[in-house]
């Protein structure tokens, strides 16, 4: 059953998108506003009330977008790691990626009083710097002279770097304001904070560019997974291709995570499930990894706003309750 499935990438992209288009309407349709499924299409060409239009084009669907561009950037990041260091546990939020990003946000966030909407534009690229920096001391730390990076070392080394990290961001607002704490406690859950038009316009460029980079580069991200004289012998320069690569995943990445505060496990699932189902070529996967990015993150989403009485889950903490148990069944199978 296993090679059936292998063999058809094209079948599951389909599925995949189905589903993806169900969580999408699905998404539009819950919340604590009006809006069933029924009045989307009448809204959408102009036929809704003053609050139906409200709340389908200034609160739902630029949050779907958000949600949907974060997790096709984050399964994206999750598979070149995964491709680049050879390790099948590494994913942004697990490494210490994502600690490096919030910590740049956070000296960003006190510096700029609070109004980060004001600067939507600008936290995708201090996210970045931040992230970068990071991954530069995780990949030195890594490193084992006359071995290169070694998987369960870069595991180890970015896991303790967040963990760092992490306990410096909450050093940093330990004497800030009520509302800069609440904000960072957010961002930590994951609530994806910036759900409005202009944080949709921040964090589009980073995906539309770099992703079909990484897409046209999937022969070479083929050779990487190969042995590394194999890949040498093949013609790939490796030291230049994998900071090219590892900087492409730290860059979407840090963007996305930037608008939706701290997701975690969406780069570690979606290229496994990905690579389950249509195989291991990174040419056929990565887009069957990007739909299921999108698709458990809406769905996260969707599930923490739905729950009864009004109570509210960020989806990083659902994403996590899945997530967890996933990254544990993987280290369980070695």
């Amino acid at each position: 059953m296993r090679n059936r499935t292998q063999k058809h990438p094209v079948r599951w992209t389909v599925i995949l998108s189905g589903l993806f288009i169900i969580a999408v309407v699905t998404a539009l349709s819950t919340g604590a506003a009006g809006l069933t499924v029924d009045r989307i299409l009448p809204v959408l060409f102009g036929q809704g009330s003053p609050k139906e239009t409200f709340v389908l084009f200034d609160l739902r669907m630029p949050r779907v977008a958000v949600l949907a561009l974060a997790g096709v950037a984050l399964s994206v990041s999750g598979s070149l790691l995964q491709t680049v260091t050879r390790n099948d546990l590494a994913d942004p939020g697990i490494i210490g990626i994502h600690s490096g990003a919030g910590i740049a946000i956070t000296v960003f966030y006190l510096f700029a009083g609070g109004n980060l909407p004001n600067y939507a534009f600008l936290l995708p690229a201090v996210g970045f710097a931040g992230a970068i920096a990071t991954a530069a001391l995780i990949w030195l730390f890594s490193m084992e002279k006359g071995r290169g990076i070694m998987p369960v070392r870069l595991l180890l080394v970015g896991i303790g770097f967040a963990s760092a990290l992490s306990g410096a961001m909450m050093i940093l607002i330990s004497g800030a304001e009520r509302q800069d704490v609440l904000f960072i406690a957010e961002w930590l859950a994951g609530s994806v904070w910036g759900a409005d038009w202009p944080f949709v316009l921040a964090l589009l460029p980073w995906v539309v560019v770099l992703v079909p980079l990484v897409y046209f580069r999937s022969n070479t991200l083929n050779v990487l997974a190969l042995a590394e004289p194999s890949a040498i012998g093949l013609g790939v320069r490796l030291a230049r291709t994998r900071f090219l690569l590892l900087a492409a995943a730290v860059a979407l990445a840090a963007a996305a995570v930037s608008i939706t505060g701290y997701i975690a496990f969406i780069g570690l699932m979606a290229p496994h499930i990905a690579r389950a189902l249509a195989g291991p070529r990174h040419e056929r996967f990565l887009p069957v990894a990007m739909l299921i990015g999108a698709v458990l993150l809406i769905a996260a989403d969707t599930i923490g706003h739905a729950l009864p009485a009004g109570f509210t889950v960020p989806a990083g903490i659902i994403v996590a309750l899945i997530g967890a148990p996933y990254f544990l069944y993987l280290m369980r199978r070695g």
